[in-house]
């Protein structure tokens, strides 16, 4: 089996309150910032190529980070399906897509896989931005347990898909096994792994108190199985991989401070750093982000507009 990160953005950052203040946003530090990115996976089982998530779709501009940006994914490295082939890969060639939920950094290029069947919870198979598709197929986890989470789905030999709800109500994690070891690409169940060191949730959640079982049993298979932890939006993802780092949740490594970030041009436009929907004033009769009010919610995830981002 081979696993392989596919980089799409990188040297952004995300502050503590966003990555710790799930549960107790007073006992965090706007100060203290850690590094983000954006990657998903594909695994390689020797019989088929399989993609667990598929980026920010193309069109979607970088963001513009200011003193008030609670996560920025950084600059954009290549699309989707460009940094795919550099590791070797064609569309044509990829067989099954696991998606671990629906927001747009995680389904962002599913157009380019017609003939991928596309897993994804029930929960999440009706949502907008997998209606498109006639090629999902709606999981209900049907297979019993895996080790002590409830629900799974077999995919293909070492390879399983896992209800894991909360970030979103179909939220889900993907574990594969290999020689040894279990790697667990767990989409958004934290967003930083010192969250998963300190035992703590980010503040986006469809569901508290199912995020908060979730990461408890995520850190409870930990403590009983060698697991590779593969994040989406920190570079410790792939930096894990490439090393196969096993977590050690009684000795959390050293943190790396995120790189400063320039400023780039804005263009009045405005992103949603949880799922890449873009507001456009040309859209909405020419309003300004800053006009909309102060209660003003995403159409898509209704989050906040302090979850926005200029681009």
């Amino acid at each position: 089996m081979i696993i392989k990160a596919v980089k799409l953005y990188g040297n952004g950052f995300m502050t503590q309150p966003f990555a710790f203040g799930g549960e107790d946003a007073a006992g965090t530090d706007p100060s203290v910032k850690y590094r983000s990115s954006l990657q998903n996976y594909v695994i390689d089982t020797g019989d088929e190529v399989i993609l667990v998530d598929t980026g920010m779709p193309s069109e979607v501009p970088d963001a513009v980070p200011d003193e008030k940006t609670a996560i920025y994914m950084g600059r954009k490295i290549k699309n989707y399906t460009d940094a795919l082939r550099d590791l070797g890969y064609s569309p044509e060639q990829i067989t099954k897509i696991l998606i671990t939920h629906k927001h747009a950094d995680h389904t962002g290029e599913l157009r380019n896989f017609p003939g991928a069947v596309i897993y994804a919870s029930a929960a999440e198979a009706k949502a907008d931005e997998l209606k498109p598709y006639p090629n999902v197929v709606p999981v209900d986890f049907s297979d019993g347990p895996y080790a002590n989470f409830e629900k799974s789905m077999k995919i293909a030999e070492g390879v399983y898909f896992i209800e894991a709800t909360g970030h979103t109500l179909g939220n889900s994690i993907v574990i594969a096994e290999d020689e040894g070891l279990y790697y667990m690409i767990h989409g958004d169940v934290t967003y930083t792994d010192e969250a998963l060191y300190a035992n703590k949730l980010s503040v986006v959640f469809e569901d508290a108190a199912a995020a908060r079982e979730t990461l408890d049993a995520v850190r409870e298979f930990i403590r009983s199985h060698p697991t590779v932890y593969l994040s989406t939006h920190t570079p410790l993802g792939y930096e894990n991989l490439e090393a196969k780092k096993v977590v050690d949740l009684d000795d959390p490594p050293e943190s790396i401070p995120p790189e400063d970030v320039t400023a780039g041009e804005t263009s009045g436009k405005y992103v949603c750093s949880v799922c890449g929907y873009v507001y456009d004033p040309a859209e909405h009769d020419g309003v300004a982000f800053e006009d909309l009010p102060d209660d003003w919610k995403c159409p898509r995830c209704k989050q906040g507009k302090d979850k926005f981002n200029r681009a």
